[in-house]
């Protein structure tokens, strides 16, 4: 509790209402013991769907009002943002006025696997995230259940992983963030039949390189037996997550997925299409509510023809089973719908990949704050689409998310807006500009890679590889974040959003002052990383290229992590 913050809910009761109450509440607690300040929630209808208003009350009063639940969720996250936290004190900040989403898709995708934070982290700690995610306005949450691992869905791994997903699709619901389902198209489990397993070879049929990241368990939709097998397997999936509110399903081609047996090619305009229709009538019969998103991920790599065929299948006879088409590709947007539009004319999603770009591990070296980068990518999509599910291994990208959740809110407003009023709320107002400019030069320095030699572990030296940037660059950079550190607030200076940025800041001066070379400091700062991701056992692609890590995987061999 905090002296001094009343807290008067002239909205009826209910738990979305209540939970508003207690975020507002929570997170002022963990920053201030005292209050200066008097808060109203209310719901009235005509501000705009989602959208709220923050008003005076009277005196020390404010006053916020949400369209409806949702609406009043991100005005008490605006609320908090715009307030003063300092010397312990909660105060009201200045702002006062309406605002209203633009976008209605404001989401992201958690790819819960690799034992990642998402796959290891305590659950309570993922859960809250999911809270805090929606204080920024994010409305859809999806999450994929990854069959290949499972020897079926009662295999107990299976059932633990649905029971972690189910606890995070839950907290999402009860914070007004719809859940979403990712499925491969001819997914398959461990021990799907060998009859029935999709071709993955190239060389044949128009393929010129087998589709990637295909575990060799898929299912061929053209063998007799094949589509029965998806439809069965989804139709299990699906009833497992039932109950909850489901308002996304997607239906993916590639990485993983897809199949390139003459039958099925080119796969996403022709085997892809039949599993596709085949697994959305099930969706339709499971959950009625629910919409479809059909990916058109990599499109056009592993062969030719599949957006130009989608698009003739779509004008031929636009398809009554697909709600939206998800539109992205790995490190740049498809030319396709920006040239010739979105086959069918569907409303489209995009899928921006915000976790892999530039580093490897994903996350290794700490935060990949990007807002130049993301910049160019809405400018680019912002008028085709109507928002998107962001691709997230981890927390270390947390500026990312906020920064495309809050272009999707207001699409004129720049990252760089966006990255000051995260670095205000998140770090304090002191230290605002400064932060900024650290967000801009850990983006001038992005590209990090770890070059693991098998047998040379633990001993292999890191290769850090920052570009034209320069060890007196990246030592400038440190002394920025040690200035910031020294200025931050105790409840600042020790969360994880801070700890990500001046560890990168660290070590990035550390190992291009070294030249490389792994160092004790540096030691120091991948095992903080590790800890804060809780990356025991994760894969080598979100671990922290640590000694630890390497003295990991030399005991139990590359191919186990």
């Amino acid at each position: 509790m905090i002296e001094g913050l009343k807290i008067q809910c002239t909205a009826p009761r209910t738990a979305m209402v209540e939970k508003c109450a207690e975020l507002l509440e929570r997170v002022a607690s963990r920053r201030c013991s005292a209050a200066d300040a008097s808060v109203r929630l209310a719901i009235a209808a005509g501000i705009g769907t989602q959208g709220y208003s923050i008003a005076d009350a009277g005196e020390s009063a404010v006053a916020i009002t949400g369209n409806d639940e949702r609406g009043l969720l991100y005005g008490v996250g605006r609320f908090l943002r715009d307030a003063s936290y300092d010397n312990g004190r909660f105060r009201a900040g200045a702002w006062r006025g309406t605002s209203v989403p633009v976008k209605p898709v404001r989401a992201m995708y958690f790819a819960s696997h690799f034992h990642n934070f998402y796959h290891d982290a305590p659950i309570a700690q993922v859960q809250r995230y999911v809270e805090e995610l929606a204080l920024w306005g994010c409305n859809a949450l999806s999450v994929w259940f990854d069959m290949h691992h499972y020897q079926g869905i009662d295999d107990p791994a299976a059932r633990e992983m649905i029971d972690r997903l189910r606890a995070i699709l839950s907290t999402a619901n009860s914070v007004g963030i719809a859940a979403g389902l990712t499925t491969l198209a001819n997914e398959g489990y461990a021990n799907s039949p060998q009859p029935l397993r999709a071709d993955w070879t190239a060389g044949h049929d128009g393929y010129t390189s087998p589709p990637g990241g295909h575990y060799h368990v898929e299912i061929c939709p053209n063998v007799p037996g094949g589509i029965e097998q998806i439809v069965a397997d989804r139709r299990q999936m699906l009833e497992a997550f039932a109950d909850l509110d489901i308002e996304y399903v997607w239906i993916w081609p590639y990485d993983q997925g897809g199949c390139t047996c003459s039958r099925c090619a080119p796969w996403g305009a022709a085997g892809f299409l039949k599993a596709a229709k085949a697994e959305a009538g099930v969706i339709r019969q499971v959950m009625p509510a629910a919409k479809v998103v059909l990916s058109t991920w990599y499109f056009d790599h592993f062969t030719s023809g599949e957006w130009s065929g989608l698009s003739r299948t779509f004008e031929a006879e636009r398809p009554d089973w697909v709600d939206y088409l998800m539109i992205d590709d790995y490190g740049t947007f498809p030319q396709y719908p920006l040239t010739h539009g979105v086959p069918g004319g569907f409303p489209a999603v995009n899928f921006p990949e915000i976790s892999m770009e530039g580093m490897y591990p994903w996350g290794g070296f700490g935060a990949n704050p990007r807002p130049a980068h993301w910049q160019k990518h809405w400018d680019k999509t912002r008028t085709l689409v109507e928002g998107g599910f962001p691709y997230s291994e981890g927390i270390y990208e947390d500026i990312n998310k906020i920064i495309l959740l809050q272009m999707e809110w207001s699409p004129d407003r720049p990252a760089l807006d966006v990255v000051r009023e995260y670095a205000r709320y998140e770090l304090s107002a002191a230290v605002t500009d400064d932060a900024v400019r650290l967000v801009e030069a850990l983006e001038l320095a992005h590209g990090h890679y770890s070059d693991w030699k098998i047998g040379e572990w633990p001993r292999t030296p890191v290769n850090h590889i920052l570009g034209s940037v320069t060890a007196e660059t990246a030592a400038r950079t440190r002394a920025l974040a040690e200035s910031i550190d020294a200025k931050l607030p105790p409840w600042a200076r020790t969360a994880w959003r801070w700890r990500i940025l001046f560890l990168r800041a660290a070590l990035d001066g550390e190992l291009t002052a070294s030249g490389g070379q792994a160092t004790e400091a540096s030691e120091r700062y991948f095992q903080e990383l590790g800890d804060i991701y809780h990356s025991a056992r994760a894969l080598l692609h979100v671990s922290p290229p640590g000694a630890k890590t390497f003295d990991r995987v030399a005991a139990v061999g590359l191919e186990q992590t």
